[in-house]
């Protein structure tokens, strides 16, 4: 109903979808670059309604997304962090076409490890995959210092106890051909989670990258560094694992 929509200031919207200051929006306006469903506008308080009116800035749509999701292979090197006084961090991987102010990791992968992170500037959404409680399952593949041992598949069903007294919910580690290569699910995210298991059961992680959180498979396509827009299809997927 048109009560429920969400109008937006023509400023604002043109700042959000484009990646530029609230000035550059209004000198986009104020140089007669902008329409709406055709109609050259000429305020910058004119309002917008993103499910029915056609804006377009310098002869292109402009799509409208409430929130932005990216997919990154993250590289080593590199931390999940917004900031950092001295290693690059996850946002700096994001070219300018896809980043917004807002956007963070939701969950960390420690400097050294690589692969999927998950970047938003959906709050809720990103409560909800890091909390425990939603059991979002998150998936590596580890390479271990000696061959694993079938003992650790059921220690890691049970719940490991892992340094400082912290119980791990219960996890599922499959044993590849390589005895020293292994895939492990977990359900949370504690600091140093998967390193800390391994050495609870008498080894050690010499590589680590995660590849799959929720439904969604780290796209195997996407190079070390770089990231991608996620498809709606790969938002409902992670999401269908803690909607009722």
């Amino acid at each position: 109903m048109a009560k429920n929509r969400e109008l937006i200031r023509l400023d604002k919207f043109l700042s959000g979808q484009l990646n530029i200051s609230r000035n550059d929006a209004k000198e986009l306006i104020k140089k007669r670059l902008v329409t709406i469903n055709g109609t050259v506008a000429k305020l910058y308080e004119t309002k917008v309604d993103p499910a029915k009116d056609t804006v377009v800035s310098e002869g292109r749509e402009v799509t409208y997304r409430k929130h932005v999701y990216i997919m990154m292979n993250k590289p080593q090197g590199v931390v999940c962090s917004t900031r950092d006084g001295e290693s690059k961090t996850v946002l700096e991987l994001v070219p300018p076409e896809l980043f917004r102010e807002g956007i963070f990791p939701a969950g960390r992968l420690d400097k050294d490890t690589e692969g999927f992170v998950f970047l938003t500037d959906d709050g809720t959404l990103a409560h909800n995959i890091l909390s425990p409680k939603k059991h979002v399952s998150k998936v590596y593949f580890a390479r271990l210092e000696k061959e694993a041992e079938d003992s650790y598949i059921d220690l890691f069903a049970k719940g490991l106890e892992i340094d400082g007294g912290d119980v791990c919910l219960p996890a599922k580690i499959e044993i590849l051909d390589d005895r020293r290569e292994v895939y492990i699910t977990i359900k949370e995210g504690m600091y140093h989670q998967i390193k800390r298991m391994a050495e609870a059961v008498g080894n050690k992680i010499v590589y680590l990258k995660r590849i799959k959180i929720g439904g969604v498979d780290l796209d195997p396509g996407l190079p070390l560094g770089a990231c991608r827009e996620m498809l709606h299809k790969e938002i409902e997927d992670i999401c269908t694992q803690f909607l009722p």
